[in-house]
């Protein structure tokens, strides 16, 4: 069964940082684009970053100076670096593996980050 299984969330205090994983079961990352998504309730999921099959990165305006996106290959996994983490970080974090059709696109089950006192 193919599945992107997410990681490292959890409650963090303010200025805090996680270490996001998103890895591949039974798919491979390496070769297409993986994107890591947020979604508060009741609102749609917001693109946070991407990278692309060939290492390529970007990242939204609102993280592009606290979060990192990266890839290792050998682990098939692809990883979000959020740094000095603020309140309105929280949200499900979810990452996404983009194909040609976005029905055919495979997501990850979400991961809760919580940023607190």
């Amino acid at each position: 069964q193919v599945q992107l299984v997410e990681s490292g969330g959890g409650l963090v205090p303010p200025g805090g940082s996680l270490r996001l994983s998103c890895a591949g079961s039974r798919i491979n990352l390496n070769l297409n684009t993986v994107g890591w998504y947020r979604q508060a309730a009741g609102r749609q999921r917001e693109l946070v970053a991407f990278i692309t099959g060939a290492g390529r990165t970007n990242l939204s305006d609102s993280v592009k100076d606290r979060f990192t996106i990266s890839r290792v290959k050998s682990k098939n996994a692809i990883y979000l670096q959020m740094n000095s983490l603020k309140p309105q970080h929280t949200d499900v974090y979810f990452c996404k593996m983009f194909t040609r059709a976005p029905q055919d696109d495979h997501w990850g089950q979400g991961t809760q980050v919580t940023v607190s006192p």
